[in-house]
This record gives C-alpha cells, structure tokens and sequence, in this order.
C-alpha cells in the first residue's frame, strides 16, 4: 500500500512532467512550431490570466462610470445627485418667483406712479389737510396772511429737504451709460416723455446701467422690445425699442453687462434709438443729471 507522502510526491512529479506541443502540416508533416509545456506552467498562466482578469473588473467598477450600470451599486450615487439637482431647481423656481412677485409690485408703481407711505408726495397731500378746518373758520384778515405764509413757508421748506434727500440717495450709485451715443431727445415730465432719446449705429449693444435682476422683458405695442430691471433701493431702469433681448425676467445681470441690442421696434420710434428710463421710488427721475450720456 503507497503511503500518502508517496503519492504527493508522484503528483508533484508529474506536474513537472514536460510536454511538448507540436504544430504540423497535415499533408507533408512538417513541423511548423513546438511549444514545451508542463501541466504547473499551464496552472500558472491560466491562474495569472484569471487574476489579472479579476482585477480588471475590480477596478472598471469601482473608478469608472461603468458601476452605474451594476445594479444596486449606484443607486445611492444616482439618489444623491438627483437630490441635488432638484435642489437647485427649487431655488431657481424661488427665486424666479421673488422676481416676479418685485416685478408685479414694481412695475404697478412705475405705471400707476404711486409711492410708499412715507415718501415726499404722500406727506406733501396731508400738509394741506391741516388747514383745511381752519379755512372754514371766520378769521381776520391778519390771521389770514399769517396763515398763508405759515402755508407757503412749510411747503417750500418740505420740498426742499425731500428733494436734497432724493438727489443724495441716486447719487450715491455709480452708474453705467446704458449706451454710447448721441442724446437727441431729453427728460421732459411735463411732456409726459419720462426718458432720453439715445441715438446709435445699427446693433450696438445696450448694457445694464447697475447690478440688478430684469422684472420685465417683452415686447409692448408702443415701446416694442422693452426690457426693465430691478436694482437696490427701489430703483428701477427701462429699456425701450430694443431690436433684440438677451434677457429674460429673473435673469441677474451685472453693470455693464450687455442686455439688448438697439432698434427701431414698436409704434413709438422713427428710427433705431433706445428710449432709456430710471424710476426711484416710483417716481421718474432725469437720467442726464446721473449719468453722462453723450
């Protein structure tokens, strides 16, 4: 009986055994190629061609893209980055909606030219309601001139300080020209024309007078392409008879930045010019004594 060191031995041997392996031509036998093999080189290369095999898929799935098409294994990478971009779409319909909401409430006033309560025009309407209960009441002719030089005196005193403060408030701004050109029409409130006329070649470029965010950006009948924006301070700047808008409402811009390009659109206009206005606090304001527009 063999023992069992004997038959570890003779197979140990035997995977050492060498073999030959002979390629021949089948017509002439004529050998064409040999190849000496045992059966412990076999193992060893069929071995070393698994393992790099093995290896080469260990490392497709965990530093190539190719992982995500493993089942179970990049679901929570998918989870994650899906998260994330419906995160930033919330905060892009939050913000696109804080816009609008500005617009809406911005725009009535500019339209309606109404102010907020504590502005010079609504404290100038109570001023004359205090004298009215003493219009009504028989005085002397004496009480009568000082009543109206008390009136006219506190008018004039009012109108000043509000008015110092309004020009101290847009001054501070550094404004950008909104475009190079030629002034051919100025601020004129009576006239019911609440902007400057600025005259240009043919597809220059208009650009954002201050940092803000557009509230408005369509086309109107009379004005055409019209684009407005939203700054600080309840400022707000208009853009009119643009050719082109390449903004649109909740879009941030920047001073400077380009915005719309000039043209001759809407019923308004005898040619290609931009219509530019600036409305502080619901109140529009002459852009020539801010800015320098040649």
């Amino acid at each position: 009986m063999a023992q069992p060191g004997t038959k570890k031995k003779r197979l140990f041997l035997k995977l050492k055994n060498k073999y030959r392996l002979v390629v021949m031509n089948d017509d002439t036998f004529e050998e064409k190629a040999s190849l000496r093999l045992s059966p412990m080189n076999v193992f060893v290369v069929i071995g070393s061609v698994l393992l790099i095999f093995i290896i080469g898929i260990i490392y497709l799935i965990a530093f190539t893209p190719l992982r995500e098409y493993i089942p179970g294994y990049g679901s929570e990478i998918n989870n994650r980055g899906k998260l994330e971009k419906l995160a930033k779409k919330a905060d892009s319909l939050e913000k696109e909606l804080y816009s609008k909401d500005q617009f809406i409430a911005n725009f009535r006033n500019v339209m309606e030219g109404n102010l907020p309560a504590d502005t010079f025009v609504q404290r100038l309407n109570v001023v004359p309601a205090r004298f009215d209960t003493i219009r009504n009441l028989k005085v002397s002719r004496e009480d009568s001139l000082l009543r109206k030089q008390i009136e006219s005196g506190s008018a004039y005193e009012i109108s000043v300080t509000d008015k110092n403060q309004l020009t101290n408030s847009i001054s501070n701004f550094f404004f950008f020209p909104p475009l190079k050109g030629t002034v051919t029409n100025t601020f004129d409130a009576v006239g019911k024309h609440y902007g400057v006329d600025i005259v240009a070649p043919k597809n220059e470029a208009v650009k954002a007078t201050l940092d803000g965010t557009v509230i408005f950006a369509s086309w109107t009948t009379e004005a055409g392409n019209v684009i407005a924006v939203q700054h600080t301070n309840n400022l707000v700047s208009v853009y009119k008879h643009n050719a082109t808008l390449l903004k649109k409402p909740g879009d941030d811009v920047k001073a400077g930045e380009v915005i719309a390009f000039i043209g001759d659109s809407g019923e308004l206009t005898t040619g290609p010019h931009l219509h530019f206005e600036l409305w502080y606090n619901g109140r529009s304001v002459n852009p020539s004594e801010y800015i320098a527009l040649k």
